[in-house]
This record gives C-alpha cells, structure tokens and sequence, in this order.
C-alpha cells in the first residue's frame, strides 16, 4: 500500500484576521459561491497567488538573453495553456493577463457553480447538495467534490448521474415533451 502522503494546508489564513473590511468582503463571496466555509475561499486564493507568483517570475526572466528567456517563453506558454484549458483564461492571452486575474474567475469554474449557473439546480445551495449526494456527473463519471475545477472541454458534460432520479425525472420530462 505504501507509505501515506503526508498532509498539508492547501490554504494560508489572513495575516490580520479581524480586518473588517476584507471580513465583509469574504462573506459576500462565500455567500456568492455558495462556500461551506472561509477556508475554501482561502484556498482558491491561494491558487491564485501560485500564479501570480510564476507569472511575476517568468516576466522578469521572459527578457533575458540566451536559454534563460528562451526557457522561460516556453514555461510561460505552458502556463497559459494550462489556464486557458482550465477556463480561467479567453485565447490569446498573456502573463500580464494572469496577474489581472481574481479569485472569482476560479470560483466560477468550481463544479458547484457550473452546475448551477447550469440550471440543474435551482440554488447554489442545492448545486452543493446534489454533488455531495451523487447526482451528479462529469463525463458519465460521479463527481462528489463541489470544489472540483471543471476544465473548459468538460463543461458541456456536466449532466445528472445514471442512477439518480433527477436523471429519470429529465427522461421523463423529455419524453412528455416529445409527445
């Protein structure tokens, strides 16, 4: 079975924790996305610094002379595409535009709200439940993680799992409708 990994913190809590306006500011997302707690907040924006960090990196690098810079166009072309393939970036793109990026444009590409801005769920609270249940599925396989990032080719898969009844119900409704 092998060794276990060891665990740690996909998140950095707030230097100042009792900062009233970011406090604020947190709820509204949380509320937004339909967030179980701060700390799923904290780690998309902690994805979000991993990012601007090697896109800080390979700018600064990007106009060096010999294989350094050539090393460094192909890293930060690597970068983008994983981005862009992601959904968090449009085509075209470049670093500067990964430094322009917020925490909202990877919360939008969360299962949870991807099934909701969908429409298979009538809330975002509802989208949470439905994918902690079961119900649904991404590319005819049960995803049960509401956090997880949906790449862009993905997307136009995300539908109700086999055995759910919300699927028999949608088979249901397509075959009255037929009729």
């Amino acid at each position: 079975m092998g060794d276990p990994k060891k665990h740690r913190k996909k998140y950095v809590t707030p230097t100042r924790p009792w900062d009233k306006v970011r406090l604020e500011k947190e709820a509204q997302i949380v509320i937004k996305y339909g967030l179980r707690n701060k700390r799923e907040l904290w780690r998309f924006q902690n994805i979000l610094r991993k990012y601007r960090r090697v896109a800080r990196d390979l700018l600064a690098k990007v106009d060096m002379p010999g294989r350094e810079g050539e090393y460094a166009k192909a890293k930060a072309q690597m970068v983008i595409k994983k981005l862009i393939r992601m959904g968090v970036l449009s085509e075209g793109a470049t670093l500067d535009d990964i430094l322009n990026l917020s925490v909202e444009d990877f919360l939008e590409r969360r299962l949870q709200t991807m099934v909701y801005r969908q429409g298979l769920a009538n809330t975002i609270k509802q989208a949470r439940q439905l994918i902690v249940h079961g119900h649904i599925a991404v590319d005819g396989r049960r995803v049960t993680a509401p956090g997880y990032i949906v790449e862009k080719d993905e997307e136009s898969r995300i539908t109700y799992y086999r055995n759910s009844p919300f699927a028999k119900r949608e088979l249901v409704a397509k075959a009255e409708a037929e009729a």
